[in-house]
């Protein structure tokens, strides 16, 4: 080998490093992230989260996003730390050798990093006294996570053909990675069952908006339509929303009962969810937060306690109050 290819900077070993150092960084935000959000939905605080009825498509959200990302790049880390491995294990160049030593020292410092960032809200926790269960697991969870990183790197500094130890360490993180993946889908429901809910959320949401059009219309003419077509004219800019499911027979019902009273149904593929949703209460100190938030903490005062549904048809009698939805002026019906 000449002198000249001895010192020259590998194109190949280069990239390798810095998809390594990404794949690496992103994995380990995204299985972090992963965690925590489950976390969160398995064991809710009563200080920040409230108790809620409905489907809320966005608290799942946060975990939607870690399992596609660590789904996508961890597989990705593991191909690029088998070729990173494999090629720190031949006669590396002078400008290779240091930018593998510069890159595990990156990681080993972003390890650390991590864990005094993770003792500082430790402690910050502790003297407020919201220490709670999941708290404790976060915790542990990034204390495991950065050790785990961190001892392992240090091996591959020391010596970096150990084959046995990288075939370990390598098969730990996949299991826990893959037992986090499994994890989150259990705790918020595989594929079928989140188009499940989010189908009766439409539901709910077209039904909402019919209720409001039948309302109007009381409003406007002092009485109730007689089916749900005569909503949709020309002049009122309004459609009857239709079932999502159409096309498979399924449909929304209205009937008039007496002058005030009518009644809306729905055929419904799940129970209306009922639970803690995370980040949805408040745990400062502002009295005017305190007052907007506290009664959204207590069972039966959700935004959608009156859609109470189980599995198939359900009805929903309304019966419109004249207090509270007076007849629009004679001068506004002109």
């Amino acid at each position: 080998m000449s002198m000249e290819h001895q010192r020259k900077l590998t194109p190949y070993f280069f990239f390798i490093t810095l998809g390594v150092l990404i794949a690496l960084i992103t994995s380990v935000s995204a299985f972090l992230n992963l965690i925590f959000e489950t976390l969160n939905h398995a064991f809710p605080d009563v200080l920040t989260d409230s108790y809620q009825s409905g489907y809320y498509s966005y608290a799942f959200d946060a975990i939607r996003s870690a399992l596609s990302i660590l789904i996508i790049f961890f597989p990705i880390y593991l191909i690029l730390e088998n070729r990173w491995y494999k090629a720190a294990t031949k006669t590396l160049s002078h400008f290779d050798e240091i930018l593998r030593r510069w890159a595990i020292y990156l990681i080993l410092f972003m390890a650390s990093l991590t864990v005094l960032i993770d003792l500082v809200i430790l402690v910050q926790y502790f003297v407020s006294g919201e220490i709670t269960t999941r708290f404790i697991l976060k915790v542990a969870v990034t204390l495991v996570t950065a050790a785990l990183v961190g001892w392992y790197y240090i091996r591959r500094l020391s010596n970096p053909s150990e084959k046995k130890w990288n075939i370990v360490v390598t098969s730990i993180a996949t299991v826990l990675v893959i037992a986090s993946i499994v994890w989150a889908f259990s705790v918020i429901g595989g594929p079928a069952s989140q188009r499940t809910l989010r189908l009766d959320q439409r539901r709910l949401e077209d039904l909402q908006s019919i209720q409001y059009s039948v309302i109007n219309y009381w409003q406007q003419s002092e009485m109730l339509p007689k089916d749900l077509a005569t909503l949709s004219t020309p002049l009122s800019n309004y459609t009857v929303p239709r079932d999502p499911e159409f096309q498979k027979g399924m449909q929304y019902e209205y009937r008039a009962l007496d002058s005030k009273s009518f009644e809306l149904c729905a055929t419904f593929a799940a129970p209306l969810p009922e639970g803690w949703v995370p980040g949805q209460g408040y745990s400062g100190s502002s009295p005017l937060m305190m007052e907007d938030t506290t009664s959204s903490s207590f069972p039966g005062s959700a935004q959608n306690n009156t859609w109470a549904h189980e599995i198939g048809r359900t009805c929903y009698t309304r019966t419109i109050d004249p207090v509270f939805y007076p007849p629009f002026p004679k001068s506004a019906k002109q």
